[in-house]
């Protein structure tokens, strides 16, 4: 006899993955593994943004799903499964991007080895979107999160609110924090086009 689904019926619109959850709840890792394929390139994309780095970023996906199969027994259904491993792989994210910071930092080259000299910039666009990247990577892990998500990825503050587990109030005072920020430290006429 099967056992009832844990997913409420209203969790998630689509029935067939709602099945899926409830067979990889019981142990099928064949559902599970469909259940990945659905939203690997989602979580990859999320953390190739985020860390700047494929491979990072591939690992970082494979381990939100491990991550996702050891707590996939507890998932209640509150949200959708997407915004569920959505949040998971942000926060392992985050947690990389840290950890990879303070590994560079304690690497730096010695000072005073002649740079290697900087490849030539294709043109002015590719310029401004690599000084931009930049800007982005300085802001706090919240900043970066919520920037990421509402302008790199299109989504609503209530979104990104739902995702991070966040008050929409919260974000929208980081977005507006990283917005000052990013504007602050912006070099004066980079912008302005000829």
């Amino acid at each position: 006899m099967a056992r009832p689904s844990r997913v409420p019926p209203g969790a998630d619109r689509r029935p067939e993955e709602r099945r899926l959850i409830a067979r990889a709840q019981d142990g099928d890792r064949e559902a599970f593994r469909e259940l990945v394929e659905s939203h690997r390139a989602r979580a990859y994309a999320l953390a190739l943004r985020i860390l700047r780095s494929a491979e990072d970023a591939e690992e970082v996906a494979q381990d939100s799903f491990v991550r996702v199969w050891t707590a996939l027994p507890g998932f209640r259904g509150e949200s959708s499964f997407g915004t569920w491993l959505h949040r998971i792989v942000a926060r392992r994210s985050f947690d990389r991007a840290q950890v990879m910071k303070h590994r560079r930092s304690r690497e730096r080259a010695d000072e005073h080895l002649p740079e290697a000299a900087a490849p030539e910039p294709e043109d002015e666009d590719t310029l401004r979107a690599a000084q931009l990247q930049r800007l982005v990577a300085g802001l706090s892990p919240a900043q970066r999160q919520v920037v990421t998500m509402f302008y790199f990825e299109g989504r609503s503050v209530e979104q990104v609110s739902a995702v991070l587990a966040m008050p929409e109030n919260t974000v929208k005072t980081h977005l507006l924090r990283a917005r000052a920020a990013l504007r602050a430290a912006w070099p004066e006429g980079a912008g302005e086009t000829s």
